[in-house]
Order: C-alpha cells, then sequence, then structure tokens
C-alpha cells in the first residue's frame, strides 16, 4: 500500500492536483496575475533568418504559402504521433530478447552512426589546459501558426501607423 502512495505517477498526480487547486484559488483571489503569468509563459523567442532566403521578386504567391505551411503542420502532427506510437511500442520491445514472437522476428543490429564523446573530449581539454570545448547552437527549428486575417492587418496597421 505504501509502495503506491509513493510510485512517481502517484507524485505526479499530486503535484498536478495541487498545481490545479492553486490556479483555482490564484483565479478568485487575483485573475489578473494567472491570465499575466500565462501570457508570459506563451511568449515565443525568434531566431534570424537563415542565409540563401528568397529575394523579394521570387517570393511565392500567398496561396502556394499557405498551401505548403499547411501541408508542413499535417506532416509534422503526423510524425509526431508517428513518433509517440514508436516510443510507446520500443519501450516493449526494448526490454525482449532476440528472437521470434508470433510473426515477428526480435534483433538488434550494431549502429553505424557515430558521436563524439563529450566527456573524454572535456577530460582531454581539461588535461591539456585547452579551456572549455567549443560548442556551436543548432539550427532553428522552423515553425508554423495559423493565424486569424483580422488580427495580422491590425498588427500591420499598428506597426505603420
Amino acid at each position: 500500500m505504501l509502495h503506491a502512495l509513493m510510485s512517481p505517477r502517484t507524485a505526479r498526480t499530486v503535484r498536478g492536483l495541487i498545481g490545479t487547486l492553486a490556479d483555482g484559488v490564484r483565479s478568485i483571489v487575483n485573475p489578473a496575475a494567472l491570465v499575466a503569468d500565462q501570457a508570459e509563459a506563451v511568449a515565443v523567442v525568434e531566431a534570424a533568418d537563415p542565409a540563401g532566403l528568397y529575394e523579394p521578386d521570387e517570393i511565392p504567391t500567398t496561396e502556394t504559402i499557405e498551401a505548403a505551411a499547411r501541408e508542413y503542420e499535417r506532416a509534422a502532427d503526423q510524425a509526431r504521433r508517428a513518433d509517440r506510437g514508436k516510443r510507446a511500442a520500443k519501450k516493449v520491445l526494448d526490454k525482449l530478447p532476440a528472437g521470434i514472437y508470433g510473426t515477428w522476428r526480435i534483433f538488434r543490429t550494431p549502429s553505424s552512426r557515430q558521436t563524439p564523446d563529450l566527456a573524454e573530449i572535456t577530460r582531454s581539454f581539461k588535461a591539456n589546459n585547452r579551456g572549455p570545448v567549443p560548442m556551436k547552437a543548432c539550427a532553428p527549428s522552423l515553425k508554423v501558426e495559423l493565424v486569424e486575417v483580422a488580427a495580422a492587418v491590425e498588427t500591420l496597421t499598428a506597426v505603420t501607423v
């Protein structure tokens, strides 16, 4: 019984209930603060545009851009759903020893991918007094978001006035 109360799932549930209760109390005591907290959490940081973009005279029509954004969003959503399904299935399959299970053969192959051993690189840099390991940022992620036309027109009007 005590084990069930101490599981990570129970702890997450209790934390979730406490958070919901706290939000409820805050919404009664100071509702504007709750909305302000949520607005701050939604702020998105935009990266600079990469090199090699369209020149102004090369930009496709709005319809083409809208179709591409719609397709990108649909494909990204489909990929996220597929990735969640793959992770759930892998959780079961990773624990199985190699063998044939029904009509499926479960086995493992060595990976051809390699990744730098950052712990060894860091140790080598420290041993030779070369300072911190040089790192570079990853490429920015492309995001698409459907906006209301009226809101976009108001924003543009506000900027030009």
